[in-house]
């Protein structure tokens, strides 16, 4: 992206006479204005004003010289005078600094960037008449992404557009991401991460304005009991979803950057699928699966299989069943690392159902898409945790969506679905994601993926597919505390250049020299990037011009009340949690306020 010829005066020569010129065309205003209107208004109100030139000029002279006398009443009219211009000075500078708010060291590079034009696409003029045009109603007219820092203007993301997220540790991308748009979101909510401070902190809104909430919590994050429960075998219907599934345990058993076996692995999640294609079949629970997987011999799915007339998946179970024993052994023993999360029973008893079926209801994908519900799908990090069944129940929910969507007028939801992919190459390793990201702006299905790094996301779908997933996201978003000199240097390039005017002076034999040259410089440089300070983010949208933006964080938006109750009536710390949240706002606040301005 090319940057337009920006142009600011450097240091130098004619920058200091220049303003030397100024003040005293100023100074000469001041003092002769001041002389001319104290003599006439004070001479009208002594009655003596008959006779004054009206030249300011011959007054100022004519008050030096005494052929004009000054009257008693002009020193208290400048004295007056200068006081009301001294108020509104301060006036003026007060409202300007409250509406420019604190300046910091990289708020110089905005006027360089987007503003006005621009970035017309993500004003709130253009997101509400997207929202129109689409026929959604109710909530914020698009996603909220936060107000530009040169000139306030507030930027949405419409309900089309796709997010892509890149956030360092204890940046903010929860509270002034992640939580803002979830609460304005007029529809369903998909919700994954790793911790319960976004659970705590929009369960409460969510519930008062939307119903029913569901929270997947099979490790504990959040403390949350098993009243209801999911079947990942309800998404398998067929041979290809049930491949899909076994994908899903495949991504989220392996290490990140883990080396794959050429053979092992893909037989391995070949042999998942007939299991959980022939599970789903006889309606058995889930757990099944790793039944069969320690017993190689056993050729029960194999049955099941031919019974149902899926012969070729049961000859390829068969192949691996009948194979020679330490390949078979090799084939079984990689099917059951990738399952390996269904041994855990705090986990199973979230995915399998036990006791009468009104004491613990099954989530439906559809009926929560349908009725606007909220789904939070939470899972610490590592092997032999619950990421596989994440990723399962965020890829059925966006499913049943998309099918809600093929049957919906003009081919999307009418009713857009949120999906906030918090923490998503920990929790919810969707590998098929990156070639499926632009496809679902255009069905009403609007996601929001949040990463800690770009090589974390080159771990979960690789360089070309981080790449895909940059590209496709309409907008994309970076918040600083990354130190990845690769990726920041390629940000830094499409944040693009500027011209800057630099001038030399040089004095000699009686006569001076004023030389100028053009620099190019980059708008923001690596460093400038890698040491973008809390309270501030970089905007790259598609067809715009990329802009800086002042981050809003959920106590200064509109919710802040019912995220305060919520977290006071969910987190075990709420009081504590809400404290350190407030505290840390007013840390940034104060660190920009006493940052020397640009």
């Amino acid at each position: 992206m090319s940057a337009a010829n920006n142009r600011r005066t450097g240091p130098g020569g004619t920058g200091g006479e220049a303003i030397l010129i100024w003040l005293a065309l100023g100074l000469v205003v001041l003092v002769v204005g001041g002389a001319y209107a104290g003599a006439h208004l004070g001479h009208r109100l002594a009655g003596t004003a008959d006779g004054l030139p009206t030249n300011p000029f011959e007054v100022f002279f004519g008050l030096l010289s005494g052929d004009i006398t000054w009257p008693a009443a002009g020193t208290w009219i400048l004295i007056s005078a200068a006081v009301l211009i001294l108020a509104l000075v301060v006036a003026v500078a007060l409202l300007v600094r409250r509406r420019r708010g604190p300046r910091m060291r990289v708020d110089g590079a905005a006027t360089h960037m987007g503003r006005g034009r621009d970035i017309a696409s993500q004003s709130r003029k253009q997101a509400t008449a997207t929202a129109q045009r689409l026929g959604v109603q109710g909530g914020s007219p698009g996603v909220p992404i936060g107000p530009t820092v040169n000139g306030g203007r507030q930027l949405y993301g419409s309900w089309e557009d796709m997010h892509l997220d890149v956030w360092g540790p204890r940046t903010g991308k929860t509270t002034s991401r992640a939580i803002p748009a979830i609460l304005e979101a007029p529809g369903a909510v998909l919700i994954t991460s790793n911790k319960r401070d976004v659970v705590d902190a929009t369960r409460g809104p969510r519930q008062a304005a939307a119903g029913r909430v569901w929270v997947f919590d099979p490790q504990g994050i959040c403390a949350e009991p098993a009243t209801w429960w999911w079947n990942p075998l309800s998404y398998v219907t067929d041979e290809v979803k049930a491949q899909k599934l076994a994908e899903h345990f495949a991504a989220g058993s392996r290490d990140p950057g883990a080396r794959t076996d050429a053979y092992f692995d893909p037989a391995g999640q070949d042999l998942l699928a007939g299991m959980l294609l022939a599970a789903a079949l006889d309606r058995r629970p889930i757990t099944q699966v790793y039944t069969w997987l320690t017993r190689p011999t056993d050729e029960e799915a194999v049955d099941i299989l031919r019974e149902h007339g899926y012969d070729l998946t049961a000859d390829q179970v068969a192949g691996v069943v009948l194979a020679p024993d330490k390949q078979r052994g090799g084939v079984f023993g990689t099917a059951q690392q990738m399952a390996s999360c269904l041994t855990n029973r705090q986990i199973a008893r979230w995915v399998t159902h036990e006791g009468p079926a009104e004491a613990r209801p099954q989530l439906d994908p559809v009926e929560l898409v349908r009725d606007g519900g909220t789904l939070y799908s939470l899972s610490k990090e590592g092997r032999g945790t619950a990421g596989p069944l994440v990723t399962a129940l965020t890829v059925a929910v966006v499913g049943a969506a998309e099918e809600l969507a093929v049957t919906s007028p003009g081919g999307r939801l009418a009713t857009p679905l949120l999906g906030v992919l918090d923490e998503a190459a920990n929790v919810c390793r969707w590998r098929e994601l990156p070639n499926l990201y632009s496809h679902y702006g255009s069905r009403g299905i609007v996601l929001m993926t949040i990463l800690q790094s770009w090589s974390q996301g080159v771990d979960v779908w690789g360089e070309s597919g981080m790449k895909k997933l940059w590209s496709a996201a309409n907008i994309k978003c970076y918040g600083g505390g990354v130190s990845e000199a690769a990726f920041l240097e390629d940000l830094s390039r499409m944040v693009g250049e500027y011209d800057r005017e630099s001038s030399s002076l040089s004095v000699g034999r009686g006569h001076r020299t004023v030389s100028r040259q053009l620099q190019r410089e980059r708008i923001l440089d690596v460093a400038d990037l890698a040491a973008m300070p809390k309270g501030r983010a970089l905007v790259l949208a598609s067809g715009s011009r990329p802009a800086l933006i002042r981050t809003q964080p959920w106590m200064n938006g509109p919710h802040a009340d019912a995220v305060r109750a919520s977290i006071t009536a969910h987190d075990p710390q709420g009081e504590r949690t809400i404290h350190d949240a407030e505290t840390e706002a007013l840390t940034v606040s104060s660190s920009l306020a006493q940052e020397p301005a640009p």
